[in-house]
């Protein structure tokens, strides 16, 4: 059984891996990181809620956050540095530079005293448990993170069982040049208590999903 991938080591491979593509990872992205918007459309956060994002990049999501709900607190983790180059870059474009809190650190090791701050009221993954080795410890790290009525919210590629058997496979071979492996036994997971425990959306061809949970 392969080693596990170590905590620095991930984290320069992530710096390798957007330290050109960060330039255009947001207009590239846009056509085939479905459901984002929507997820975002759903949040309903009222002033003063907070929110992290856990796997920020470029802090697109977050943008569009601040952006769509006033007076919210909003914070962003990242492993790559690299990525929170970018991401800095584009919240002072925004001029969010006093809404928006940005880290480096690891998913599994996050808590929210890396921002000063006890807990948060939604907790976001965007289309980064897919690319996040311990994933499972990054949604247990996150889940600890969120308030007694928190809400953990997860958009991401789904099992891609729709595309058709030659579809699944050439989309399961690309996504691997970008180290990206989708998490089908954490979907089939919400498959089963989805209803009980949380909103469970699947889009075309079970390409992504959307899921939003309050804290158990």
């Amino acid at each position: 059984m392969p080693a596990a991938p170590s905590p620095d080591s991930h984290a320069g491979l992530m710096d390798r891996v957007y330290r050109r593509q960060r330039h255009v990872y947001d207009f590239t992205r846009k056509y085939y990181l479905f459901g984002r918007d929507r997820l975002i459309r759903d949040l309903v956060l009222p002033p003063g809620a907070s929110l992290v994002e856990v796997g920020c990049g470029t802090a697109r999501n977050l943008i569009a956050i601040a952006k769509a709900y006033p007076g919210t607190r909003l914070y962003g983790l990242d492993a790559s540095k690299a990525m929170l180059e970018s991401a800095r870059m584009a919240i002072e474009r925004a001029g969010l530079e006093h809404r928006i809190l940005l880290r480096q650190g690891l998913a599994e090791d996050f808590t929210p005293a890396q921002f000063e701050v006890e807990s948060f009221e939604n907790v976001l993954f965007s289309y980064s448990l897919s690319m996040i080795p311990d994933w499972r410890g990054a949604l247990a790290a996150g889940s600890a993170a969120l308030s007694p009525s928190g809400r953990l919210h997860v958009v991401d590629f789904g099992d891609l069982a729709g595309l058709g058997q030659l579809g699944e496979h050439a989309m399961r071979s690309w996504l691997r040049l970008f180290h990206v492996t989708p998490r089908v036994e954490f979907l089939s997971g919400l498959e089963r208590v989805a209803g009980e425990r949380g909103h469970l959306t699947l889009l075309f061809g079970r390409y992504a999903f959307i899921f939003s949970q309050e804290k158990m």
